[in-house]
């Protein structure tokens, strides 16, 4: 059964559109005509496109029918928070003896995003196939991710899926929390770059040369604050076709490098580094790194294996690179916390913790006890690097305004002074 988009006319004339499961277009019409909806179009089919009709012709309606526009394709883009809340729902109505069938069904109608209402219908129909929640899941791995498949695999194999799935949520829930709150720390001050540029450059091409025209007749010999402040004034009026596309290219070429096999290791290395960013970013990885490890553990994933998935959700790739070396080690026999010590990237704190979870058999819960640490260590100091950018981008604005009036105010005064 596939989730159809329709477009249809209610008893009173007015259109509506929105989503209904079906077996066919036929059975839609017959639906939508006991909700008071005679259908005029359908838009859209999340499975089965192909087979709407027979022939070269049918495909050629199905695969028109199946094409969605640029609009509604973002609105309706999977978010790691639509996850989360589709997760839980799910554990609940698991937990209350509802059969995976019947509650993947009552997702498909709970769910707004139309993305994931597709979605969830194609997995609710390969499960009805006889297909497991892991192999369905697989299909669809650039929204759920591998961490989240392996642990429903995990979670099916032990008969425990409606806890991995409550793990799964307050997992993924953390996590969306974190980033939200390491976003929102970056939106002001880059909000404040874009104005503050955009008033700069607006001052620099418009307002300083209509000032500035005033001083080109006069003997008074301009402070060198004047001079550059002209200087970039006529370069930027005269040569911005040339400077507008080079930083473009800049800003183009550095995130390729950046992305690129050769860069990113180095730029990965390089922001470890940095005086306030590299120890919020080693935060990030280790609480990553000790969270993902304990939820898979709790779950029932192998060591290996949980190493591997820890090793791809790690976006550092010098944090990434400790991990894959330490999985190794852990093949020949070694222990985990012998290896992250060596490497020097990680805290003292996280391998000691994972040293005595080791020994004491009470790994899981170490780990979690590390990012918990770190998570909160992370909060304070975002919390402090919030509290400091606001007045750090007032004082840098001022002090460029500072700059530009000061540079025009002082030839004006020794002009005055002159004409006494």
């Amino acid at each position: 059964m596939a989730v159809f988009e329709y477009k249809g006319l209610n008893a009173a004339g007015k259109t509506e559109t929105g989503m209904k499961e079906a077996d066919s277009p036929k059975t839609l019409r017959a639906l939508l005509r006991k909700d008071g909806i005679f259908l005029t179009d359908v838009m859209g089919q999340a499975e089965g496109g192909l087979k709407a009709g027979k022939g070269a012709a049918g495909q050629v309606a199905a695969l028109a029918n199946s094409d969605v526009n640029f609009r509604k394709l973002v609105r309706g883009r999977v978010s790691t928070e639509d996850v989360a809340i589709m997760t839980r729902q799910l554990a609940t109505l698991l937990g209350a003896g509802v059969a995976l069938v019947e509650a993947l069904a009552a997702m498909v109608e709970q769910v707004e995003k139309e993305q994931l209402k597709r979605i969830l219908s194609d997995i609710r129909q390969r499960v009805n196939e006889g297909k497991s929640l892991g192999d369905s899941l697989q299909v669809h791995s650039k929204v759920f991710g591998n961490l989240y498949v392996n642990m429903i695999r995990a979670g099916e194999h032990s008969g425990a899926l409606d806890s991995v799935l409550l793990r799964l949520a307050e997992f993924t829930e953390g996590q969306a929390r974190l980033r939200q709150k390491i976003i929102g720390t970056m939106v002001y001050p880059a909000i404040m770059m874009v104005i503050g540029g955009g008033v700069l450059v607006m001052l620099m091409t418009v307002v300083v040369p209509q000032i500035t025209k005033i001083f080109d007749d006069s003997k008074v010999t301009l402070p060198w604050t004047t001079q550059v402040l002209m200087f970039t004034s006529s370069t930027l009026q005269n040569y911005w076709f040339v400077f507008l596309p080079a930083l473009i290219g800049l800003i183009v070429a550095f995130v390729y490098w950046q992305r690129s096999a050769s860069g990113k290791p180095i730029w990965d290395k390089f922001v470890l580094r940095l005086p306030i960013f590299g120890p919020l970013t080693r935060m990030l990885a280790v609480a990553r790194f000790a969270r993902t490890l304990a939820t898979l553990l709790k779950s029932g994933v192998p060591l290996l294996s949980a190493m591997d998935i820890v090793k791809n959700v790690i976006t550092n790739s010098t944090m990434s690179d400790v991990i894959d070396k330490a999985r190794d080690s852990i093949r020949e026999g070694e222990s985990i916390a012998n290896p992250l010590k060596r490497s020097g990237e990680f805290p003292p704190l996280v391998y000691h913790m994972v040293s005595i979870g080791e020994r004491t058999g009470q790994l899981e819960d170490m780990l979690l006890n590390v990012a918990t640490s770190y998570e909160n260590q992370v909060d304070v100091r975002v919390g402090a690097l919030t509290s400091l950018l606001e007045p750090m981008m007032i004082v840098l604005m001022g002090g460029v305004i500072g700059f530009v009036a000061f540079s025009i105010i002082m030839p004006i005064l020794q002009m005055n002074q002159m004409g006494r």
